[in-house]
């Protein structure tokens, strides 16, 4: 069965057909011969057996049955009400009368092209790379070129053999290349935009065809992540989900993707209340809380506005090194001499929620549960538990690993009344475990399939608890996480001028909503400074960290009022969608813009960090407009200039005086075209 076209806005766009089903087993491999998740063999033998389409709570799902060579195949597309322009993708395979051993399946596979010579020309490919205080590094390349040179490959009357690709093959989904992606042609006025639903290894691919281009997304594959499942007759797998959205361009698609991560949410009521947190650790105390420290940092907190308190790492450790001894999850006692107690119930008593840092999956090597739990509940390898930069992991595929969780986060609830838990997670063990597995890559999404189940149990019994997802900043920002919690930190830069294309790059990856950039302004900061940390925040969930105890009034003022700002800004926020008038971010750039489009206008920051004095945004949606500019945030100081083009649809800002600085910007329309 293969996809011949695709409906947009009532146009029909041809596509090149292409197998929608692609199955690598290790009886039945590619033709031609290459390393490519499509053109194997058994999707080419893959004949139609039934279809059915059916009704789901909030959407339609349409089911595509294919049998062929001792194998089942269903795949299952999902489009929900509230994101029409969007499918969320899944592979169902089923031995039927023989013993079947999966090498790849793909979760979904499409042409994107018609049928026709220079199909790529106008194509541009759109991918993202993270690193460790470098997340979400946007490029921007023609898929004609280096990678896809013409080849004449016509002429050998075989398809290509290559391909571009982007994988992951641990437990970091998000440690390097994202699992989001996407693909546009002004000429064809079509763009794709889709993403990997997993949290472990993924991968996905573009490749060239004669008849034109394809797009494949999948789970882990022998090749990238040592991973082999054998089927026995009547046994299943389901490959990880994937979506895929459509739009007129890259932004229209990437609007549809951000409706569909939002219809496809777990419900939870932070979703809309999205209170204020401050967190303890960022160029604050470094994991290294006490008593002494907290304090003033709690009453301070309070005075700005912040609704949750987290304390973060640290909290557990008497021995001053609290790397290594994470795992029993007990107070400790030298840094709170009148108990943990103490400082929540002081969180408590100034009307905020008390929250707690953990890194729930991992045991330090020094930790007492490393010796209490058996060692089939930990990650393994021929039989030693693996060590990562000194710590074990657990294996929650093992029922000793998941009461150990689950009694630690039900006591920390039941003793604190702990309504808040950022769950951090600093180590990748690599492709994963040989232990009760049919390969080290199986047994990894064993337990990343283990990890969200244990999730969705943990907020089933606590359906109020708040928890933010966490990875040395962002090296596991996947969907797959965040449909279930509530919002992502979304990196671990301390150099504040260095925030801006992270904060703005974010809701590429996930809904504005759920992007946590650090606001951490700090005494020594000036007016202009400060501002800039608590600009770099405002479109997203609010998260403040600082030495707000030492700032002068004006400060501690200033800081209040941007809590207060964001307050107001939270529904806009919640619904909007992204725009990015200065285009995508780039790491140096002097100039970096991230705008939402809200029901009620658009919202804008703007960052300036050296170069010219003045910039230029692009709203095209406005072109025609006579639009009014207003300062959302900050209040208090010197207004940037602004010039509105309304024929060209371009805004002009035009800074103050200093070098770091930044404003929150509203633009508003009447609706009627301008007469300039």
């Amino acid at each position: 069965m293969r996809v011949t076209g695709i409906v947009r806005d009532g146009r029909d766009l041809p596509v090149h057909p292409v197998p929608v089903a692609e199955v690598l087993t290790a009886d039945r491999g590619h033709l031609p011969s290459s390393d490519r998740l499509a053109h194997t063999e058994l999707g080419a033998l893959l004949r139609h057996a039934s279809h059915t389409e059916e009704a789901f709570d909030g959407g339609r799902r349409l089911v595509l049955r294919q049998t062929g060579d001792g194998l089942a195949a269903a795949t299952v597309l999902e489009i929900r009400d509230a994101a029409p322009a969007a499918i969320r993708a899944r592979l169902e395979l089923r031995a039927l009368d023989r013993p079947v051993v999966l090498r790849a399946a793909a979760t979904w596979t499409m042409g994107f092209t018609a049928p026709a010579p220079g199909a790529l020309d106008s194509w541009r490919r759109l991918h993202g790379v993270n690193d460790w205080l470098g997340e979400g590094r946007w490029t921007v390349d023609p898929l004609r070129g280096r990678d896809f040179p013409e080849l004449a490959s016509e002429l050998t009357h075989q398809n290509p053999r290559g391909n571009w690709s982007a994988t992951s093959d641990g437990t970091w989904s998000t440690g390097h290349h994202l699992p989001v992606g996407g693909v546009e042609s002004e000429a064809a006025r079509l763009a794709l935009v889709w993403q990997i639903e997993h949290n472990g290894a993924w991968r996905w691919e573009l490749g060239e065809d004669v008849e034109g281009g394809y797009l494949s997304l999948a789970g882990p594959t022998d090749a990238d992540a040592s991973w082999t499942r054998r089927l026995e007759p009547g046994h299943a797998f389901t490959t990880v989900p994937a979506a895929i959205a459509a739009g007129d361009d890259f932004e229209d698609a990437l609007g549809a993707l951000t409706d569909h991560r939002r219809a496809a949410r777990r419900p939870h009521p932070d979703n809309a209340a999205m209170p204020v947190v401050f967190n303890d650790y960022m160029n604050t105390l470094n994991g290294d809380p006490t008593t002494e420290k907290l304090l003033p940092l709690i009453t301070a907190a309070a005075e700005t506005g912040a609704e949750t308190f987290c304390i973060d790492a640290g909290w557990y450790d008497d021995s001053g090194d609290w790397w290594p001894t994470v795992g029993e999850w007990k107070p400790s006692t030298t840094r709170f001499p009148g108990g943990l107690g103490e400082v929540v119930d002081a969180i408590r008593d100034a009307g905020m929620t008390p929250g707690l840092w953990l890194e729930p999956e991992v045991v330090g090597v020094r930790s007492p549960v490393a010796d209490t739990l058996p060692a089939e509940a930990f990650l393994q390898r021929h039989g030693r538990r693996l060590v990562e930069h000194h710590r074990y992991h657990l294996d929650l595929r093992h029922p000793a690993a998941r009461r150990h969780l689950d009694g630690v986060v039900d006591r920390l609830v039941a003793e604190f009344g702990i309504g808040f838990f950022k769950f951090d997670y600093n180590v990748n063990p690599g492709p994963g475990t040989d232990h009760d597995a049919h390969s080290v890559g199986d047994g990894l999404l064993g337990h990343n399939r283990a990890h969200l189940d244990w999730l969705d149990g943990l907020l089933d019994r606590h359906p109020g608890l708040v928890v933010e997802n966490c990875s040395s900043g962002a090296m596991r920002q996947d969907y797959a996480l965040l449909s279930r919690l509530a919002m992502q930190s979304t990196s671990d830069q301390q150099d504040f001028t260095k925030f801006p294309p992270i904060a703005a790059a974010a809701p590429l990856s996930l809904l504005p909503e759920q992007a946590a950039n650090w606001a951490y302004p700090q005494p020594e900061m000036d007016d202009e400074e400060v501002a800039f940390c608590l600009v770099t925040g405002l479109l997203g969930r609010y998260y403040v960290s600082g030495h707000l105890n030492r700032m002068s009034d004006r400060q501690r003022h200033q800081v209040a009022a941007a809590v207060a700002t964001a307050k107001t800004l939270r529904a806009e926020i919640a619904a909007g969608r992204p725009h990015w008038p200065a285009g995508l971010p780039g790491w140096t750039d002097p100039w970096t813009a991230l705008a939402l489009r809200t029901p009620a206008g658009d919202l804008v920051s703007v960052w300036r960090r050296g170069g010219p004095a003045a910039t230029e945004l692009h709203f095209p949606h406005l072109a025609g407009h006579d639009v009014d500019v207003a300062t959302v945030f900050p209040a208090d100081l010197p207004e940037w200039k602004t010039e509105w083009d309304a024929a060209a649809g371009t805004l002009t800002v035009q800074a103050g005086g200093a070098a770091t600085a930044a404003r929150t910007l509203r633009l508003t329309t009447s609706h009627n075209p301008s007469k300039h």
